[in-house]
């Protein structure tokens, strides 16, 4: 936007008008004239310099507050328990068969998007900024893969606003096992 059209727009900034411009470049010569250019160009700069200062800065909130998202997922359901640092408190927590009617669905990816989003909201409202993830299968004697609803629990997590620290895998896995369960010549269907 050229200087004329500001003056125009902006009557009320401490600046000369067009008339004003007009009138000085008409009686004055050729020296006086960019004189009068630099000038006005001078203050405009000091003005825009004082408008970015005026400009708040993005605001640094208090000190963050981190917690710990704990992952449950095996292919029955899906469990989101928050916690804080130490996780003796428990911030939220959530699972899959709340958000859904039918037992089918307690581990769909569909039922842990919604139970991460039901954390993520309690976790904002309680002024958490961040927090790390801690993924667990079922382990042990069953299964060591976690469920379809962890992925989309961590997705729904991170699109929630929050930093995310580490994302550890806490499946329990033991060194030397217990007994599966089926007997000596396994589950007989």
């Amino acid at each position: 936007m050229s200087f004329e059209n500001q003056c125009i727009l902006n009557p009320l900034r401490r600046e000369y008008t067009l008339s004003e411009v007009e009138a000085k470049v008409e009686e004055a010569p050729v020296e006086e004239t960019k004189a009068v250019v630099e000038e006005t160009e001078a203050v405009e700069k000091t003005e825009v310099k004082e408008e970015a200062k005026a400009q708040p800065e993005t605001k640094k909130e208090g000190p963050e507050k981190w917690g710990i998202a704990h992952i449950y997922s095996s292919y029955n359901n899906t469990i989101i328990h928050m916690t804080d640092l130490t996780g003796a408190e428990t911030v939220a927590i959530s699972s899959g068969g709340i958000h859904v009617n039918a037992d089918r669905y307690e581990s769909s990816p569909f039922a842990a998007m919604k139970a991460a989003n039901a954390v993520v909201e309690s976790a904002r409202t309680k002024g958490f900024t961040g927090f790390h993830i801690r993924v667990r299968a079922v382990g042990g004697v069953g299964s060591r893969v976690p469920g379809p609803g962890a992925q989309a629990a961590i997705r729904a997590l991170a699109r929630g606003g929050f930093k995310i620290g580490r994302i550890d895998d806490v499946t329990p896995i033991p060194h030397d096992t217990t007994r599966k369960k089926g007997g000596k010549r396994g589950r007989r269907v």
